[in-house]
């Protein structure tokens, strides 16, 4: 079967702001701005997804995550490249491609003059659909959803837990083909975000392409069959959370906080025995070893050897967020 979603060379780039076009600081941001004064946010995305699949988009704020969805979304025109959702070109297409897929924003944007059932009453007239038909989808809806005694309410009187379903019951009324969602659990508690993330299980179960981003390593691990970790508008890994967890380096790593800069100790505990990798930021001393017990001694002594004591130490085992600081040099958050 053809991809569900597919993209080639996609690109997009924004003017840079006038103060930062003149400055053009050194790294961070800077690597953003190409020769003609334009922030990259999206560098040459190629990737495919499956129908059926429930594809994760990993990646800090700024990565490029929302502007991808942005493009397959229709809402955002790309720079250069192809993309293609539900077997319809995004910049050709776009008509075609909203009546084939469903969107879950950021944040809620239900229109709060209406009631719950109202709002879906109103996105159904919007794709052509017969108001009967809507009306009875709806409630079924929100009855999957947990929310069908909610239906008279206005949405002021909703949990943020209860907007986001509406949002999601809104994405299925038209019966769309693949549904995006832009980071759904920021600002949701615990016990919602936990009972959402049921609920996307659920769809996926039924049989839904789903893609969704999100910057929460957990998240991601437990809802996605696949995943692409992004940073700076570039697709830098991609594969099962499994298969990416085993790419992180070393069988531990032993995260040192140490009183002062460690540069020094991090360039000693380079040359370590069963030390394949050492990452420092501050204060802060990353070293993935074959074997933590075993290498751990070494560290301490190496560290107080360049006249730094340890204030803090951890251990732990390779993970989502360890490949992505293998990969950036920095943590996700």
């Amino acid at each position: 079967m053809p991809p569900a979603i597919e993209t080639r060379a996609l690109r997009k780039t924004y003017p840079a702001p006038v103060a930062q076009r003149r400055a053009r600081p050194s790294g961070g941001a800077t690597s953003a701005l190409n020769g003609r004064g334009e922030v990259l946010a999206l560098g040459g995305l190629d990737l495919a997804i499956a129908p059926g699949e429930f594809f994760g988009l990993l990646g800090p704020n700024g990565a490029g995550k929302t502007t991808t969805i942005g493009i397959l979304t229709t809402r955002v025109r790309a720079t250069s490249g192809e993309a293609s959702v539900a077997g319809a070109d995004v910049a050709t297409h776009g008509a075609l491609v909203r009546r084939r897929i469903g969107v879950v924003p950021q944040r809620p944007n239900p229109d709060r003059g209406l009631s719950v059932l109202e709002n879906l009453l109103f996105h159904g007239a919007y794709f052509g659909l017969a108001r009967t038909h809507t009306a009875q989808r709806a409630q079924q809806l929100l009855e999957q959803l947990g929310i069908s005694d909610k239906a008279a309410a206005r949405v002021d009187d909703l949990s943020g837990g209860q907007q986001q379903r509406l949002m999601i019951a809104r994405a299925l009324l038209h019966e769309p083909d693949v549904v995006f969602l832009d980071e759904p659990t920021v600002g949701l508690d615990p016990q919602a975000r936990l009972a959402l993330w049921e609920i996307l299980r659920t769809l996926h179960r039924d049989g839904r392409t789903i893609v969704m981003t999100t910057h929460y390593m957990e998240e991601a691990d437990q809802l996605c069959g696949r995943l692409g970790i992004m940073d700076h508008g570039t697709l830098l890994a991609s594969d099962t959370p499994a298969a990416l967890k085993a790419r992180a380096p070393g069988e531990t790593i032993v995260h040192l906080q140490l009183d002062g800069d460690a540069d020094g100790a991090g360039a000693a505990c380079r040359a370590l025995a069963g030390v394949s990798r050492v990452d420092v930021s501050g204060s802060d001393l990353r070293a993935y070893c074959r074997s933590g017990a075993e290498s751990l001694p070494a560290l301490l002594r190496t560290a107080e050897a360049h006249s730094r004591s340890v204030r803090n130490i951890n251990l732990d085992k390779p993970s989502l967020e360890t490949l992505f600081i293998s990969l950036t040099g920095r943590r996700l958050d």
